[in-house]
């Protein structure tokens, strides 16, 4: 189904398995790579049969960043929306933001600078005992606000944390990161497949339409501009999935105290 390099996917019935496969790399990003994961996440936004995605790294890390040595080499630059590979990588980001699946990201090892940001843009992140992350950029002589990090960061462990973790481009690891919010979860690394199967079976006893309104209701209440705005979304959500079949199923099912069998009709 899906033809790719320097990833793979692995569907098993609504959840697909996504792996980033250069792991002699790191799973460093390259061009290649971008297009794949751009390609990937964009048709997601149109795919009604995949509810969940569980993203991870071969091999030891999650994810090292950018594949300096191969940005290096001087192949031509992406158009990426006029701002070259820096716009092509960004827009990775927001396809994973805007499609309606939930992404669930299982972290082993380092996690640095634009992987980093792929456990942020994530909706449920599950850190192995070795996870370590940063916002490597600062340390190449960058802004450390790239790729959706300026963003996502404050909004997960506030201003203080964030500063200092963007400033300084220190590693934050595995028990700092679940004392402050920023995963789940931390669990020895090779237990961090089944931790993620057990998000994955309560994500799937739920209907699909309340499931993916609810990604796209925290999406909006994070930036509403009031309590008036954020209860708009709620509203216009719930009278959506109250006209479904499913939410008759949910009732049904909740008074003859069974589960509910959902069709997404």
């Amino acid at each position: 189904m899906y033809d790719y390099k320097t990833i793979s996917v692995e569907v098993r019935g609504g959840v697909h398995y996504l792996t980033l496969n250069r792991p002699d790399m790191l799973n460093a990003i390259n061009t290649e790579m971008v297009g794949e994961l751009s390609d990937y996440f964009g048709g997601l936004f149109h795919n009604r049969d995949c509810r969940i995605v569980v993203m991870k790294g071969a091999g030891r890390a999650f994810c090292a960043g950018l594949d300096i040595k191969a940005r290096a080499e001087g192949e031509e630059p992406p158009f990426g929306g006029g701002f070259g590979f820096q716009g092509y990588l960004a827009d990775v980001y927001i396809k994973m933001r805007r499609c309606p699946q939930p992404i669930i990201s299982l972290i082993q090892g380092a996690a640095c600078g634009g992987g980093f940001a792929f456990a942020l843009a994530s909706d449920i992140r599950i850190g192995g005992e070795s996870m370590k992350m940063n916002a490597a950029f600062i340390k190449l002589g960058l802004s450390a606000c790239d790729m959706g990090v300026s963003y996502f960061l404050p909004r997960l462990v506030g201003v203080t944390i964030a500063s200092e973790l963007m400033m300084t481009g220190r590693f934050i690891h595995a028990d700092r990161a679940l004392a402050v919010g920023l995963v789940n979860q931390i669990v020895p690394d090779a237990e961090l497949d089944s931790a993620g199967e057990v998000f994955v079976e309560e994500m799937l006893a739920t209907s699909p339409m309340g499931l993916r309104l609810t990604k796209e209701g925290l999406n909006m209440a994070v930036d509403a501009a009031s309590l008036e705005a954020a209860m708009a979304i709620e509203n216009r959500n719930q009278v959506l999935c109250a006209g479904t079949e499913d939410v008759k199923e949910g009732m049904q099912a909740f008074i003859e105290k069974r589960k509910p069998v959902y069709k997404d009709a």
